[in-house]
């Protein structure tokens, strides 16, 4: 049973980047939460299995303190319907945690959830590639590009997250085609990120080529120097194959900055720190921040400690401020270049908070449980972990 759970948890990590352009529409919902459903009711009978709980750390400890309290917010809500439905989903978007802490047992199945994380990064990519190819947006003239389905903002955030995990697979994956198909994603991932059109997915993307950079110059300092001499003429190869509109809208990051309103998100900012002062300790509700801020009904905080500080108030904002610090210390407990991988996937994550609800995203919490079994790996099997991600041969 196990060995049944670990296999539905692979292909559940695999799902969660491009889920969305899955739907099966209700009753079943997209494809990750068929899955997940699946990999919780394989899950318990394991645990019944082998007659234990594992002992939580601190990562799931503040994880599941966060879930607590956004379910006690219930009790003083200002929109009891949008509450409901947020506890739903964050109840499947966190269980990953407790699936990732409980059923990986070794740094062979951390590097599997890695890869196959990466190789549903690598699908979501194809598909924003495939969106160039729609008729309809060829009709209507498209500027942003994303997969099915998918929120561009939201795409290139994925595709951030997976570029430090790229280049740490890319020198620790024991076969030569595994360490190429994972240095195939990082051109891959940065023309999904380019096809976007995000500004903040672009900012979070240079960041993110700069924790690659580093987990793979202490084994391929002259292919680094290499790549980073080349960077701008890929990118200028790509501004002359890619639609027009969106290097247009790439180069208004500056003005944005400056002063530009950041595509009236300063509004949405200003009617949600009203929102806060209102509520200050005990927030509106989880999932209340439309309702509170009164912003239009599809809007978004665009900013995830807002959200989260709207929503449940002070006490939620310290929570997770717990989590992040609880990652920070068990990403700080590896070595090499796990550690600078991680590190950078955490940076990616935290860049993209400023200007996404990233808390609402599964991939999020998949970072942050691969993140704590790291970290439990590095105190539990230090010179396994350590021999698992050392690297092979050269490329």
């Amino acid at each position: 049973m196990p060995a049944i759970a670990r296999g539905l948890l692979l292909l559940f990590v695999f799902t969660i980047p491009w889920a969305y352009s899955l739907d099966l529409g209700e009753p079943w919902g997209n494809i990750a939460r068929i899955l997940g459903l699946l990999v919780l009711l394989a899950a318990l009978p394991a645990v019944l299995q082998a007659g234990r709980v594992r002992r939580p750390g601190a990562v799931p400890v503040w994880v599941m303190a966060l879930f607590l309290w956004n379910c006690c917010t219930f009790f003083w809500t200002i929109a009891p319907a949008e509450t409901l439905e947020s506890l739903r989903w964050s109840f499947q978007r966190m269980m990953v945690v407790w699936l990732v802490w409980e059923l990986a047992e070794t740094p062979r199945h951390l590097r599997a959830l890695l890869r196959w994380s990466l190789a549903g990064f690598a699908v979501l990519a194809v598909l924003t590639l495939a969106d160039l190819r729609n008729p309809q947006a060829l009709l209507e003239g498209q500027m942003r590009y994303a997969a099915a389905g998918q929120d561009p903002n939201d795409v290139a955030h994925f595709l951030d997250l997976g570029m430090p995990l790229a280049a740490l697979l890319a020198i620790s994956e024991p076969r030569r085609l595994g360490r190429w198909l994972a240095l195939g994603y990082l051109p891959l991932a940065l023309a999904g990120v380019l096809l976007t059109a995000s500004r903040g997915g672009f900012l979070a993307g240079m960041v993110a080529l700069l924790g690659c950079a580093a987990v793979l110059y202490c084994r391929y300092p002259r292919g680094v120097r290499g790549a980073a001499l080349s960077l701008p003429v890929l990118l200028g190869a790509l501004a002359l194959s890619l639609p027009q509109g969106i290097f247009e809208r790439l180069v208004t990051i500056p003005e944005q900055l400056q002063g530009g309103g950041l595509n009236q998100r300063w509004n949405i900012w200003t009617a949600g720190g009203e929102a806060w002062r209102r509520a200050p300790l005990l927030g509106s509700g989880a999932g209340s921040f439309v309702r509170a801020a009164r912003t239009p009904s599809l809007d978004t905080a665009h900013n995830a400690a807002l959200s989260i500080a709207v929503g449940g108030g002070l006490c939620a904002l310290l929570l997770a401020v717990g989590i992040v610090a609880a990652c920070a210390r068990s990403a700080g407990r590896t070595q090499g270049s796990l550690r600078i991988a991680l590190v950078g996937a955490l940076a990616v994550c935290l860049i993209s908070s400023l200007v996404a609800t990233v808390e609402e995203s599964r991939s999020t919490w998949l970072l942050v449980a691969c993140i704590a079994l790291a970290g439990r790996l590095a105190a539990e099997q230090p010179r396994e972990l350590a021999q698992c991600f050392s690297g092979g041969d050269s490329l």
